[in-house]
């Protein structure tokens, strides 16, 4: 394979297959008094794939914006193509970043322009070449990353999965030889996942690209790495192969890698036969939509859909990206009213309801959102009482009384004078849920609660949500991607295929269904999957 000209850069020199990319020795930073990363050493080959796992907060990320200069240290040296970063000028480092690309974790598209704009911005920024020259490169892109007819189209019309084949293609388009993900597959469903570890494997050989790759998904991980460094307490304590690193007798490692799950899902042997819904014999029904449509213009997102949420359970609610999941649920909290069908909460339907009513059944139901969504300019303790002073205005002792009982419960008593920047993600978890359960809802509902976490944080976050459904006795609800977190706490699990129901039941039940597509969701990416 004839090698690649970068074109942002046409008369440089590829690097050279034995020389290493990427070097940090004894590399520290620190902002502010807290240390985040010391004495780091890690060696990047060219043409492999490097991943960097750890737990949350141990450094990554940060690790990942020093490569390309985006980040200095304050301590130590990071050698990129040979150059001392700290060492050159900015203008230096640029024209270095032009040969090492990044894919952002939130994307980073330009939401003005259409897809093939995105794609094509580097090289019509920073090149003379001709439009019709550029546009080219991109279909190119497009029909390898399997995205053709997405071309003209928004990125607000993108599901997360087509953001990430975009950002990976305006990455690539450059010729670049190196590129650095950051948690390139967070918030995908199980089979996007899987797609996505395909297409980095895939542009890799195409592109001829040395890989540095960030990531909790340990089944990916596994599939993609040639070499694994583990990060901890912002020093690297483990570095090889992945094999290597699983028989790993460091003691962080191992706690590490024993939360760890290397291969999606396996077969279950047997199991409940499908049809009966065991879970809802006689467990009244807290919520229920049935024949429920939802349009939005053109667009059919909600198809028919049938399903009860079974009162004091934890349902699960599983699907692709875009499938539907988040919008049936924005139904069952009164966001949304149907285009038809009807909705009950509570035994009421909800469309019958006037706006007084409705206010009242959605102070009964809780949520906690993807990212906590705390106010950083007041403690944990007026975090955890806002929702009593601003919606029920209540105000003095029995608001201090409803706080410390809370956050006794909830194990974050001793955090209660904080600010939320001072804390870590699996506290803000814990803080966001004390805040919704002080009004004492009768459903909680739970956004992708273990998305961007680590195997031990989402072992911590399953746990959480299993011990506030007893301790409160209360009827939870979580949108989910995570098969492992799904399976280990759902009473019931309910499937949204493209807008259709397409399985609902306990976790045997689902796992024995004989959908193929609920199959293939489950099992996607498992060695014993045929159609992985």
């Amino acid at each position: 394979m004839a090698q690649r000209t970068n074109l942002l850069l046409p008369g440089t020199a590829r690097w050279p297959a034995d020389r290493p990319v990427i070097e940090l020795e004894g590399v520290g930073k620190s902002f502010g008094a807290m240390e985040v990363l010391r004495d780091v050493h890690l060696t990047v080959q060219t043409g492999k794939t490097t991943v960097i796992s750890g737990e949350s907060g141990s450094g990554k990320s940060v690790l990942l914006r020093m490569m390309n200069g985006l980040t200095l240290p304050d301590t130590g040296t990071v050698r990129l193509f040979g150059e001392d970063i700290s060492t050159i000028s900015e203008r230096r480092r640029t024209e270095l970043r032009k040969r090492c690309t990044m894919v952002f974790q939130n994307y980073a598209l330009i939401d003005s322009l259409d897809v093939a704009q995105n794609i094509a911005f580097p090289l019509l920024q920073n090149t003379r070449m001709k439009h019709a020259e550029v546009m080219k490169l991109v279909r190119d892109l497009l029909e390898l990353l399997e995205l053709p007819h997405a071309f003209d189209r928004m990125p607000s019309d993108l599901s997360g999965g087509m953001k990430k084949r975009v950002a990976l293609a305006r990455a690539v388009i450059t010729n670049p030889e190196v590129v650095l993900f950051d948690e390139p597959t967070t918030g995908l469903d199980p089979v996007m996942i899987h797609f996505v570890d395909q297409l980095i494997q895939r542009t890799q050989r195409e592109y001829q690209i040395t890989s540095v790759i960030v990531s909790h998904d340990m089944a990916s991980n596994r599939n993609l790495a040639d070499h694994m460094a583990i990060l901890s307490g912002g020093s690297i304590v483990e570095f090889g192969s992945f094999e290597h690193v699983q028989q790993s007798t460091v003691p962080a490692v191992q706690r590490f890698m024993a939360n760890a799950v290397t291969e999606r899902m396996g077969r279950a042997e047997g199991g409940e036969a499908a049809g009966s819904l065991a879970v809802d014999d006689g467990v009244p029904a807290v919520a229920e939509v049935v024949d429920l449509h939802r349009h939005f213009g053109p667009n059919h997102v909600l198809k028919g859909i049938t399903a009860t949420i079974p009162e004091k359970k934890i349902t699960v609610v599983i699907g692709g990206s875009g499938s539907g999941k988040s919008v049936l649920i924005k139904h069952i909290i009164g966001l949304m009213a149907p285009s038809s069908g009807v909705v009950k909460v509570f035994g009421q339907d909800l469309a019958k309801l006037s706006g007084r009513d409705m206010q009242a059944t959605r102070a009964r139901i809780g949520m906690l959102f993807q990212g906590a969504a705390l106010f950083d300019s007041m403690t944990v303790r007026e975090n955890i009482a806002f929702p009593l002073y601003e919606g029920r205005g209540m105000r003095g002792r029995k608001v201090q009384e409803a706080v410390e009982e809370v956050a006794e419960r909830l194990k974050v008593k001793d955090l209660l004078a904080r600010m939320p920047a001072g804390i870590s993600n699996g506290e803000r978890k814990r803080v966001g849920l004390a805040r919704a359960l002080i009004t004492k809802p009768d459903i909680m509902v739970y956004d992708e609660p273990t998305t961007g976490q680590d195997p031990i944080m989402m072992r911590r976050v399953d746990d959480m949500i299993v011990e506030a459904a007893e301790a409160f006795n209360i009827t939870s609800i979580v949108i989910s991607h995570d098969m492992l977190s799904t399976f280990r706490i759902a009473d019931k699990i309910i499937m949204i295929y493209k807008g259709e129901l397409a399985a609902a039941g306990t976790p045997d039940q689902v796992k024995a269904s004989p959908d193929p597509h609920v199959q293939a969701f489950i099992y996607a990416g498992s060695t014993d999957n045929p159609e992985a």
